[in-house]
């Protein structure tokens, strides 16, 4: 997280590259790091296999870490606790989830994705875990976010206290769109990492100012 004074609205979290060599992925992602605040970093699997994971989460966490932004790794609690990210991002089912939290009794925060229903929102939910995803990695395809994420993250923040993060398009502008439904949090990766909005940098810059200029205050 930030070392200064957090923003009162939705909040940056970059999702790594689906794909790519560690050199190209660790450039692209320390250029955005620079460009502006993030809350967080989540690293996904992808096509990596386990050690193209870890060697590319050791490559990006002292990166995010000078930055105060924390780091989560896709679906490995042994690859999370062996780097010393900070937490696990999980897609599963509500009783492994609980399992999950409950075995690592805080040592690693812990959120959970691969939601698709209200009904599943909830399951995940009732474990407690430090923020639910709405939205897949690598689904990211379109200029817009996807309207049912968009209507689960305004129910959601309406009902819930529960911090939600929910996946923006390839359009800087999504971004906003997120932020309108009282979400948290707006994951952005091809928006950020493509080039079609300039360098990650200038794209992470981009996304803060509209924030800032435009996204409701929480505390309003």
């Amino acid at each position: 997280m930030s070392k200064t004074a957090l923003p009162d609205r939705c909040r940056l979290v970059l999702i790594a590259p689906v794909e790519g060599e560690i050199g190209d992925c660790t450039a692209k992602v320390e250029s955005a790091l620079s460009g502006g605040d993030v809350a967080s970093l989540i690293i996904p699997v992808g096509s990596r296999d386990e050690a193209s994971l870890q060697k590319l989460g050791e490559a990006l966490l002292p990166l995010a870490q000078e930055k105060g932004v924390a780091v989560m790794i896709e679906n490995d609690t042994r690859i999370a606790g062996r780097i010393k990210a900070d937490g696990v991002h999980l897609e599963t089912d509500a009783a492994d989830l609980a399992e999950q939290i409950e075995h690592l009794d805080g040592r690693l925060m812990v959120g959970a994705g691969g939601i698709k229903t209200r009904d599943e929102a909830l399951d995940l939910g009732e474990a407690q875990p430090d923020y639910v995803f709405f939205g897949r990695f690598g689904y990211d395809n379109k200029p817009e976010a996807h309207s049912r994420n968009l209507k689960l993250a305004e129910w959601w923040s309406e009902m819930i206290s529960l911090p939600c993060i929910v996946l923006g398009g390839t359009d800087i502008a999504s971004a906003l769109a997120v932020a309108e439904t009282g979400a948290d949090f707006v994951a952005l990766s091809a928006a950020i990492f493509d080039g079609a909005n300039g360098t990650p940098a200038e794209a992470v810059a981009a996304v803060n100012a509209l924030l800032e200029q435009s996204a409701p205050r929480f505390t309003e």
